[in-house]
């Protein structure tokens, strides 16, 4: 495979400020590789949601180009979004319908979507966030979480190539984030889709394949989460913790040398337990 069909989106020499005197984004290049699950890292003020913004087309720069399966976004812009599904932050701004089959179903009925296929798209959807029981239920009934696997279906039911999470599980609670990020990797997995993850959780960055690490809209690093946090002082500089399980790890093998440093919860209780 050729590396431009190993990466689903490129960025080159990217600039944007949202004014003339202050850059965002600055000379940023990255690249995203096809059906990976990527997390785009960084403290606030890094640039990252501002790079996400960019990466759907919302805000616009003419100094520097975004490129989608090879589409310019800017000069493709149609073409381009084609391949693009997001969820945000807040379930709530998300929410269309009165009932979850009707939230689903919104995005199917504005790209023309044979009626005939709808329900049949709508339940295989619902089936994969375990929401299929919620079909008729209205958006008030549902917690945070629910409504947020309610707009994950609502983008899956769109068949797009990429998803990307905008902080989404920075609202919920500690066991519907943990429910989300295990959904992602699914997502990414199972269904054979790019998931981009845009977040400062330090915990779902361990599941990525690809981390990319931003500090005042520069590339600080990028890599597999086992190189990027194996780079501790650079990681210092982003202003973001390091994960719990490589805190404990690192301190555990200050006593016992031979204590391996580990980046998953799964890991650390394994090699406590030998």
């Amino acid at each position: 495979m050729s590396e431009k069909n190993l990466n689903i989106i490129e960025v080159e020499n990217l600039n944007f400020g949202y004014s003339p005197k202050k850059l965002v984004i600055k000379n940023l290049s990255v690249k995203i590789p096809r059906g990976k699950y990527t997390t785009i890292l960084g403290h606030n003020g890094s640039g990252k949601s501002t790079l996400c913004k960019l990466l759907l087309g919302i805000i616009f720069s003419h100094d520097g180009t975004v490129k989608i399966n090879d589409f310019d976004i800017y000069k493709d812009y149609e073409q381009a979004r084609k391949f693009l599904g997001v969820v945000f932050q807040n379930p709530e701004n998300q929410f269309i319908g009165t009932t979850v089959r009707d939230d689903i179903a919104f995005g199917l009925e504005n790209n023309c979507i044979d009626p005939k296929l709808m329900d049949e798209i709508i339940l295989k959807n619902a089936k994969i966030v375990k929401m299929e029981e919620y079909l008729d239920f209205e958006p008030q009934r549902l917690s945070g979480g629910q409504k947020q696997k309610v707009a994950i279906a609502s983008v899956l039911a769109l068949n797009t190539e990429i998803i990307i999470f905008d902080e989404s599980t920075s609202m919920l609670d500690p066991k519907s984030k943990r429910e989300l990020r295990a959904l992602m990797i699914d997502i990414c997995r199972k269904n054979k889709k790019t998931v981009i993850s845009v977040t400062h959780d330090m915990n779902e960055a361990n599941s990525a394949d690809n981390i990319i690490v931003l500090k005042d809209g520069e590339l600080l690093i990028e890599g597999t989460p086992k190189y990027v946090f194996s780079h501790g002082s650079i990681i210092k500089k982003s202003k973001l913790d390091e994960p719990f399980p490589l805190l404990l790890s690192k301190e555990i093998n200050k006593k016992d040398k031979n204590f391996p440093r580990t980046l998953s919860y799964e890991e650390l209780v394994k090699n406590l337990c030998k």
